[in-house]
């Protein structure tokens, strides 16, 4: 998702995720490793020497080595139901265990898991893959989904598999009370950032309290006079009213102050042009001092009467931010 010195993730969010409600709700087998690991939203990690009850400790999804034909799959229902348009079949770690290939189809059902009869679209052919890996595949499909179902050839291990796409939105209907213009669980994505080192730019989108320090949004140490700042699409436009920072987690690396910029675009602009056009947006908020470990909450009172969609968030110099949440009055 790299372009030139910068992060585009082009407003996609990952709907596989487990803290927008998706769930895996069955499974062919899951002996070395649970299917749940494969949509936890933090990256795989690897644990040296360490073995459980069935064999080396994976953080992933793993089978047991299939003995008769056929082939494993398992089947995730999405928290949100949305439209697919790229996925990472990533094998971190697994290596030697891995499949010799993957493919995904998707549906739609209203069951928690979809009757037998159901018809399955194939959204990706089968593929070869490598371990220790990230596959990337684009997608081509505009329908609305609620079910993917991954397929292994025939066994092995996958350390996390993301859905990369769009909420479906126009069902949620948004009332007139304030709510949260920045929450991924109605929508809310990334476009772009300067630098994500140490933290996922998406984590600052994410409902509740950061579980740590990797489930926020930080940078690396820039040593320089620069700043490091993203922008990201509200769930819909809106008006703000409150504006709250959250450096939870945060106590020696969170930034020294940081600003927000602001604008409406109705256009459909590419996250090129809205980064190259985002440093003449207004200010939302003025540059303000921030601290360690805490909430900070802010009145809007620059751009109060003003419908916004997309907002920029500049930290200085450098650092952490767990969460960001503007609250407002759809519009």
């Amino acid at each position: 998702m790299k372009k030139n010195k910068y992060i585009y993730t082009n407003g996609l969010i990952d709907l596989a995720q487990s803290r927008l409600g998706s769930k895996i709700v069955f499974k062919t087998d899951e002996f070395f490793a649970p299917a749940s690991r494969i949509i936890n939203p933090l990256p795989p990690v690897f644990k040296e020497g360490v073995f459980d009850l069935h064999g080396k400790w994976m953080d992933g999804w793993e089978t047991r080595r299939k003995r008769k034909k056929g082939h494993d799959y398992l089947i995730i229902k999405l928290g949100k139901p949305g439209r697919v348009s790229k996925v990472n079949i990533d094998t971190s770690f697994f290596n030697g265990n891995q499949p010799t290939q993957v493919s995904l189809e998707a549906c739609f059902s209203k069951k928690n898991i979809p009757y037998k009869k159901i018809k399955w679209n194939k959204i990706l052919s089968n593929k070869k893959i490598k371990a220790n890996n990230h596959h990337f595949f684009n997608i081509k499909s505009k329908t609305i989904y609620s079910h993917i179902k991954l397929n292994i050839f025939p066994d092995g291990g996958i350390a996390r598999l993301r859905i990369y796409g769009s909420i479906d939105n126009n069902k949620i209907k948004f009332k007139k009370k304030m709510i949260n213009l920045t929450s991924v669980l109605n929508g809310a994505s990334i476009i772009a950032c300067n630098n994500e080192h140490f933290g996922k730019a998406e984590n600052i989108l994410a409902p509740g309290m950061g579980k740590n320090m990797g489930d926020g949004w930080e940078t690396r140490r820039s040593r320089g006079k620069n700043f490091d700042w993203l922008i990201l699409k509200c769930v819909t436009a809106g008006k703000v009213n409150k504006i709250q920072i959250d450096t939870h987690h945060f106590k020696g690396n969170f930034p020294d102050a940081c600003s927000l910029q602001a604008a409406y675009i109705t256009k459909n602009n590419t996250p090129q042009l809205i980064v190259q056009n985002s440093n003449k947006w207004k200010l939302l908020l003025n540059k303000v001092k921030l601290g360690p470990h805490r909430k900070h909450n802010f009145q809007n009172t620059l751009m109060k009467n003003t419908k916004i969609n997309y907002v920029k968030i500049n930290i200085f110099p450098d650092g952490g931010i767990s969460r960001i949440r503007l609250f407002g009055n759809p519009k």
